[in-house]
């Protein structure tokens, strides 16, 4: 397929998700603005899903999702099933882009796709953009921009993703980058990626030099030029930032992303927590930083360094501040899971078991 300028995509997809008659309906932020809400009902709407990041082989899912879209549907009804309203998909860059100014219309005609089975499943879309989790994938012509280029592009890629979901009510949120990183006040990083966890590098810089600017100038920068992109073409669905709780590892530590000017660009709090044994206290403590007057959405979260007590101790506990909650889910049913025999089968069906539990007694879905 020939390649879409990002001035002729508008006219070719603006329209490709207006589908009524879904039930869905627009999530939006209350009138006092403290919660989400249902914006033809106005009934509360509390965010509680998965993050569907990658499969049981830790494919990404633009890796699979053109030859292998049956997974996908067959994942979403699964996700369903166990009573998830919210899924999270993390979109790669490289995958929308074949140039700086250039998108790749079967990636956003798949795009499409999952916005169209998101409403005929009846779940809202998490849209997390930019991802360059698998560094081999991420093109050199990519990592070779300047800063001002780097953004410029990024913006290319949120016209193209809101030109084609913005008529679509299964579009909870536009979440601009899984965790946001700044460069400090010493010398320039080199590279524009953090290290990996688990082969996978989850966050990026968005500048490499500071320069003359503070933190919370670049950031204020940065999220206004990507919020304006994305409001060129689509003036309703939710903006917001995924983003690394700091006060956790530094207390003290206040956020960037969520300070005053820059939080007025965004229309709710993300952060991500993973509880750790013996540590809700601590773990509360650092979320209460993020309750800053906004709806907040603890857009990651796993029993990955504590049990189930602890954890189901830490969302019970967290429901005062928090308005939603998203895991993880990686295609293998909770029978697959205990199937396997492993450690980590083994916590997926745990996780899972309290996931589904756990839904009947979340209230406002």
């Amino acid at each position: 397929m020939r390649a879409l300028s990002s001035l002729g995509l508008a006219a070719v997809l603006v329209t490709a998700c207006a589908r009524p008659g879904t039930g869905l309906e627009p999530i939006g932020v209350s009138a006092d603005g403290t919660q989400f809400v249902r914006g033809e009902s106005g009934a509360r709407f509390t965010p509680w899903g998965f993050n569907h990041d990658h499969d049981e082989a830790g494919r990404l899912l633009e890796d699979y999702w053109q030859e292998e879209w049956p997974t996908v549907v067959e994942d979403f009804a699964e996700m369903r099933a166990l009573g998830a309203n919210v899924v999270r998909i993390h979109l790669q860059i490289a995958r929308f882009l074949t140039s700086a100014d250039t998108l790749d219309p079967e990636s956003l005609g798949r795009l499409a796709d999952l916005v169209a089975l998101a409403e005929s499943t009846g779940l809202y879309l998490d849209l997390t953009g930019l991802g360059c989790y698998h560094k081999a994938d991420v093109p050199a012509w990519y990592d070779a921009l300047a800063e001002a280029e780097r953004w410029n592009a990024q913006a290319v890629f949120w016209r193209g993703v809101a030109s084609v979901c913005a008529g679509s009510p299964a579009v909870f949120c536009y979440d601009l980058m899984n965790e946001p990183i700044l460069p400090g006040a010493g010398a320039p990083e080199t590279d524009w990626l953090a290290g990996a966890f688990a082969g996978k590098h989850f966050s990026q810089r968005i500048a490499l030099d500071l320069g003359a600017r503070t933190r919370e100038q670049v950031a204020e920068a940065w999220v206004g030029q990507m919020v304006a992109a994305i409001r060129e073409h689509d003036p309703q669905h939710l903006i917001t930032v995924g983003v690394i709780p700091w006060a956790l590892a530094f207390p003290g530590a206040r956020p960037i992303f969520y300070a005053t000017p820059v939080a007025e660009k965004l229309d709710f709090v993300s952060v991500h927590f993973y509880p750790e044994t013996g540590q809700v206290d601590a773990a509360l403590a650092a979320l209460a930083v993020y309750d800053l007057g906004k709806p907040l959405v603890i857009e990651e979260t796993f029993p990955l360094r504590c049990g189930i007590e602890d954890f189901a101790a830490f969302v019970e506990r967290a429901r005062p501040i928090a308005h939603g909650w998203i895991g993880f889910y990686w295609g293998s049913t909770r029978e697959q899971c205990a199937a396997q025999e492993t450690l980590r089968g083994a916590l997926m069906a745990s996780w899972l078991d309290y996931f589904r539990a756990k839904t009947a007694a979340m209230s406002g879905r």
